[in-house]
């Protein structure tokens, strides 16, 4: 009796393509922008707390070339299909992503300063111009989508207030005018969505899963204080330093109700405001040096209980992102789209 062959199951109609990054999910940037923060903040560090300048050399270092690969990634999809883009842009994971990863550009070309002018000066230029497309995009798609889309949400910080990243590069490079302008534009925005945000939060509780995201308001305190550093506006320097603390503090209270959902890729949202706020704790103190207000402050010690803090809680939320990401489970659990 001849032996029979064995039997051989069809491919499911609806396989998803193989190929290698066709769904790279856009959720692995915002952990970037954290590190690029936490790397710029142990480089302040460096000239407040008299540490070593290595650690912080180190981390962009090794951050950058995380960036390149995530953005390869993303572009190899990208280009497979263009309109993969803007599906990801109609979901929240996929905004707070693709803006999270043009606000990357804008601290690599802070990275960039101390090294080579004429190239942060490049990539400087070449960022803004992605974070323009990506907010112009997500505003097509919030026209374009349902109503229940356009509720404010914090991801609109990073989207509409994240050019206020700009300066930390463009101060240096010497366009004073260019950074000003941005200050004084991005600032009411930023209190616009701070306002109707708290409007929206006394007449509905933000569901648990998305609680991660409320720590992104803390992300335009902290920069518009640095940046008031760089531009000489010492008492907005300030006062943004004790609002920080304050919501620090608030933001401590209430880490229960902020967690209180399993890990998920979210979570990414509270790794930049932290490198943010230990950075906005260091340019408080080098004014107050400057300045010889105080010859003991709180701010040098917060920054560095902050920095520390934040490097543990960074580098945790980052390795845990990016294995979702290594085990193809970031994608589908972010809804991010396929080509």
């Amino acid at each position: 009796m001849s032996e029979q062959p064995p039997r051989i199951s069809p491919k499911p109609f609806n396989a998803p393509p193989q190929g290698l990054w066709r769904a790279t999910p856009p959720a692995i940037f915002p952990p970037i922008l954290g590190l690029f923060g936490l790397g710029l903040a142990w480089r302040k560090a460096a000239n407040v707390m008299g540490t070593t300048s290595f650690i912080g050399e180190m981390i962009l270092g090794a951050v950058t070339l995380l960036f390149f690969f995530a953005v390869v990634a993303y572009m190899a999809k990208v280009i497979r299909r263009p309109g993969a883009f803007i599906d990801d842009l109609r979901i929240l994971p996929g905004r707070a992503g693709l803006s999270a990863a043009s606000a990357a550009g804008l601290l690599f070309a802070a990275t960039l300063v101390p090294y080579s002018t004429p190239l942060s000066r490049i990539v400087l230029i070449a960022a803004l111009i992605a974070h323009v497309i990506v907010a112009l995009s997500i505003v097509y798609t919030l026209i374009t989508g349902p109503a229940e889309q356009r509720r404010v949400t914090p991801v609109w910080h990073l989207t509409f207030v994240g050019f206020i990243l700009a300066p930390l590069s463009a101060v240096p490079l010497g366009w004073l005018s260019f950074s000003q302008m941005i200050f004084a534009t991005t600032l009411p925005i930023a209190g616009a969505i701070w306002l109707i945000s708290a409007l929206q939060f006394m007449r509905a509780d933000v569901p648990p899963p998305l609680r991660p995201l409320l720590a992104i308001h803390l992300a335009p305190v902290s920069l518009f204080g640095i940046v008031s550093s760089m531009l000489g506006y010492e008492g907005l320097v300030m006062a943004f330093g004790y609002i920080g603390l304050t919501a620090l503090a608030v933001y401590i209270l209430g880490a229960r109700y902020l967690t209180k959902a399993d890990f998920s890729a979210l979570w990414g949202a509270f790794t930049f405001p932290m490198a943010a706020l230990a950075n906005l704790m260091f340019s408080v103190a080098l004014v107050q040096a400057r300045d010889g207000l105080a010859t003991w402050s709180l701010f040098p010690v917060a920054g560095g209980l902050i920095l520390v803090a934040a490097t543990l809680a960074i580098a945790y939320i980052a390795s845990k992102v990016l294995q979702l990401w290594a085990k193809g489970k970031l994608s589908k659990a972010t809804n991010a789209s396929r080509v």
